[in-house]
């Protein structure tokens, strides 16, 4: 598996199922780490999952020290609008781990300051992009530079 996404106490269901269909779209593993701002059955993530979490490979663990323990030679890039590294700068590698916040905070500063950070740039007036379409074009690129994205 080239990649995998990690959300830290994602809020919206809406937002967490575009990612899940994201992930079965690339083969990616979606890890999700609790606390959950909605349960696993809530009808607005499976609607926004469509009919693809059947392919979905999804992992959830109680804490972030639980994921660590669980995943110890995981190589972490932390995304938020407080990131060092624009993410077009960074040099991805396969089995790499893409982790994002909670939609209204964010991750914590000791992410930041434990693992590499990355950001997406932004104009405009917007504190920061959706979720789901930081992921979306954060997994992209990683994907790209590793040329898994040709046409079948």
């Amino acid at each position: 598996m080239p990649f995998h996404v990690v959300l830290v106490a994602p809020e919206i269901p809406a937002n967490t199922g575009n990612i899940a269909r994201t992930c079965a779209a690339t083969d990616t593993p979606l890890h999700l780490v609790d606390p959950l701002g909605f349960r696993l059955s809530d009808r607005y993530l499976k609607r926004a999952g469509l009919d693809y979490w059947q392919h979905v490979q999804l992992y959830r663990y109680p804490s972030w020290s639980a994921l660590v323990q669980a995943h110890p030679e995981a190589r972490f890039w932390c995304f938020s609008v407080r990131g060092k590294a624009l993410y077009t700068e960074v040099t991805y590698q396969p089995g790499d781990w893409l982790v994002f916040g909670s939609e209204s905070r964010g991750l914590d500063p000791m992410f930041l300051e434990t693992y590499p950070s990355v950001r997406i740039p932004l104009r405009g007036p917007v504190r920061s992009l959706n979720l789901s379409n930081a992921v979306a074009i954060a997994l992209f690129e990683a994907l790209r530079q590793q040329g898994s994205l040709t046409k079948d």
